[in-house]
């Protein structure tokens, strides 16, 4: 939730219980978006992981609003990345005594909100 550079703001979710390569799917859409077509575009997606992403987006224009006095409707979503988080592992008992591995992965969201640049 730290602020970077040059009036950028951050908003982090960290250990969300997806697969990054699905929730990367949802937030490749919303890059470079204003704020508004980025929320809405979440809202009529019919993907899971399109709830959390809005959550950090709704989290990162809060944290512009309330600490760096910047106005909601001024921003553009600058950067979103998905890094993976641990993996937790767990076991499939399959026959003859083996097993299988299942992994349930987990993902950090992050999403940078920026001023819009006047031309």
């Amino acid at each position: 939730m730290a602020n970077t550079t040059d009036n950028q703001v951050r908003a982090t979710a960290k250990y969300v219980r997806m697969a990054p390569r699905k929730v990367r799917m949802v937030v490749d859409q919303i890059r470079n978006k204003s704020v508004e077509q980025a929320l809405e575009a979440l809202q009529f997606s019919t993907r899971a992981a399109a709830e959390p992403v809005a959550k950090v987006v709704r989290s990162a224009v809060a944290n512009a609003e309330n600490n760096n006095n910047l106005r909601a409707e001024n921003l553009v979503i600058a950067a979103a990345y998905v890094d993976e988080g641990p993996t937790l592992k767990r076991i499939r008992p399959r026959a003859k005594g083996s097993a299988s591995r299942i992994n349930k992965r987990t993902s950090h969201i992050t999403v940078i909100v920026a001023p819009r640049k006047e031309a």
